[in-house]
């Protein structure tokens, strides 16, 4: 197998190649610029290459054969089919396909899976489902299918009580799902104030699918794009009068790394009876310790928790003595067993994943440090987004006492139009995703904006921005291959 620590992918030849190199990559090499468009741009001669890629965007190879299964034995003419984890989740796929498309569909089983069966016309619609919800299949699932029989049994309770000490509280406490967005999908549904028909509120820049969700399946929301000021006092004042079934951040956000004045948005949902909702998947519980403000903490597990990228999974946390504990708990769980479980061979490798962290992550702190320190000095650079530049002081007030900053980072250069130069000559591994033990790049906001970079770049992302994911990778080599690259700028 290639380690991309010493073989990062980066090369022309390397497009396609799964990242890691495991039949459960959940990323994929998109070595240029041009790359990145054509995959964006739908163009035949990037897809064609891609052997894997993030589950929720592309099916991996062993749900493609999965779904092509079940099409040749369910599908009529002009119909295609998408395959569930569970039975809810197929019924209230088939629901919200339905009212977004205007067109008919059906669910039907599918030899121990469930499927829904949609016109050709309403597909696209299904797929942004799968998307936004999370709720799909993982690949181990479907290759132990294909290979004869799904495993039985679950170690769910030993994943929730490994998380449980990591995040000091009680297994009970703790909820784990198939992957990241199933987590906060199921949060969503679980809000007292969802079912009686509030808009969310989201506090700072987050990652997009996090903003879609509940856009899409909640009420709408309310978006405060910097938390600061004038706006930021108004909507605390919004808070604390209950206005919002709940208020979602990110600490730190991504891309941008920055925080809220997450003490005084606590002290406004205690005072609204609002729940606050905080994900902490950019650094890891490992670095910062939000539970004790937030009534929930959600997390991808998919990445600093295991540090492979070779397996999916999400956690929703609900903090004890929470106003809502009793009522979330109840809902979570049975969202994490009835709609979005984790499948049991993916809850063993997160098990294996899980081992050394959190001292994982040391290393990976230090060497972003130097990382950030050289990219801030460098003439070509314009910014560098990073906890230890950006919002510091709040994120003080949050970290762990044994904590750091993080791994995770922007830059942008202050020519735009060189950016591509730079990153095509950048020689550590290039995709989406991130929390691997290889160093990650991609210029996110055309990976994760493309249809809306106008927007994207009103909010602070411009379209040149570079997120950098540092792994393992000895800190000299590692800015050493930066600084050779800037050198195009």
């Amino acid at each position: 197998m290639r380690d991309f620590i010493r073989q990062p992918a980066f090369r022309e030849e390397d497009l396609g190649v799964p990242l890691p190199d495991s039949a459960h990559a959940c990323s994929v090499c998109l070595p240029t610029w041009a790359s990145v468009l054509g995959y964006e741009e739908g163009r035949e001669k990037v897809l064609h290459r891609l052997k894997a890629g993030y589950p929720r965007f592309l099916r991996s190879p062993q749900v493609e054969r999965l779904t092509r299964g079940a099409h040749e034995e369910l599908c009529g003419e002009g119909e295609q089919v998408f395959v569930f984890p569970t039975r809810n989740s197929a019924q209230r796929a088939q629901r919200w396909i339905e009212r977004r498309s205007k067109l008919a569909a059906r669910s039907a089983g599918y030899h121990g899976f469930q499927t829904v069966v949609v016109p050709e016309e309403a597909a696209g619609v299904a797929r942004e489902y799968q998307r936004f919800t999370g709720e799909l299949v993982s690949s181990r699932m479907a290759e132990d299918w294909l290979n004869g029989g799904l495993k039985n049994g679950s170690k769910r309770e030993l994943l929730r009580r490994r998380l449980a000490t990591i995040y000091g509280t009680r297994a009970s406490q703790v909820s784990v799902f198939g992957n990241g967005m199933a987590s906060i999908t199921a949060l969503l549904r679980s809000l007292p104030g969802v079912a009686e028909g509030r808009k969310t509120l989201q506090l700072e820049f987050p990652y997009v699918d996090s903003l879609k969700l509940q856009e899409l399946f909640g009420n709408g929301v309310v978006f405060l794009n910097e938390a600061e000021g004038e706006s930021f006092e108004e909507a605390l004042q919004r808070i604390a009068r209950g206005e919002f079934a709940a208020v979602f951040t990110e600490v730190p956000t991504n891309p941008l790394l920055r925080c809220v004045d997450l003490e005084r948005v606590s002290a406004a949902c205690r005072e609204g009876g609002t729940p606050l909702i905080v994900d902490d998947s950019a650094v890891g519980p490992q670095n910062v310790q939000v539970l004790p403000l937030a009534d929930v903490v959600t997390c991808s597990l998919t990445k600093w928790l295991s540090g492979v990228g070779d397996v999916m999974g999400g956690a929703a946390i609900v903090r004890e003595d929470s106003a809502f504990a009793d009522e979330l708990v109840a809902a979570l769980d049975h969202e994490s067993q009835e709609t979005s479980p984790p499948y049991l061979g993916d809850v063993q490798v997160l098990l294996s994943n899980l081992k050394g962290y959190p001292s994982r992550l040391e290393r990976a702190n230090e060497t972003a440090l130097e990382l950030v320190e050289m990219l801030a000095g460098h003439p070509a650079v314009s910014e560098v987004w990073h906890p230890s530049r950006t919002t510091t002081e709040r994120y003080d007030q949050l970290k762990q006492r044994d904590g750091g900053y993080g791994a995770l980072l922007s830059f942008a250069l202050k020519s735009a139009r060189r950016a591509p130069r730079v990153y095509d000559a950048l020689e550590v591994s290039k995709g989406p995703s991130f929390g691997t033990r290889f160093t990650l790049a991609c210029p996110y906001a055309l990976l994760a904006h493309f249809h809306e970079l106008d927007w994207a770049a009103g909010c602070g992302v411009p379209s040149h921005l570079i997120r950098v994911s540092v792994g393992d990778e000895d800190s000299e080599v590692l800015l050493q291959h930066f600084t050779d690259a800037l050198r195009r700028a």
